[in-house]
């Protein structure tokens, strides 16, 4: 069974964020960063090379394929800052009506500048987003 690409590890989460070229994709991944900390009251790990992601949970599916992956997450991607926001955007179409200019894919919440969202309402979404994970996936 092929193994996860996508997956924790020790790397030095600042040191990748000061590495990205874009000067307001960098600025706008360490505010990101600062909410996300703020909304999991996780620290921030790499995850695979490009992603910032907090906290983790286990799943294992019918086919017997399981692993770990983030609550929380975002990759400041050259296109977009992506954030992984998990459960599904229909659980979040209110606060998406007011949350200003992005795109969405399947689990990703594009945005290309945080000056084109509102910040409060972004952050609401995040934390709608972890709230969902940790009452589905990390029940006791």
């Amino acid at each position: 069974m092929a193994q996860n690409k996508t997956v924790r590890n020790d790397g030095d989460v600042l040191a990748y964020l000061e590495s990205v070229q874009n000067k307001r994709r960098r600025e706008d991944s360490l505010v990101v960063l600062k909410i996300m900390e703020e909304v999991t009251g996780e620290p921030a790990e790499m995850w695979g090379t490009s992603i910032v992601g907090f906290g983790s949970y286990h799943y294992k599916y019918e086919s017997g394929r399981e692993g770990d992956f983030m609550i929380a997450g975002f990759a400041p991607r050259k296109q977009a800052l992506t954030l992984y926001i998990m459960g599904g955007h229909e659980r979040h179409e209110a606060l998406y009506a007011k949350l200003g200019k992005y795109r969405t894919g399947r689990s990703c919440l594009y945005i290309n500048k945080l000056d084109d969202v509102d910040l409060d309402v972004l952050r609401e979404i995040i934390s709608a987003s972890v709230d969902y994970m940790r009452r589905t996936h990390l029940t006791a």
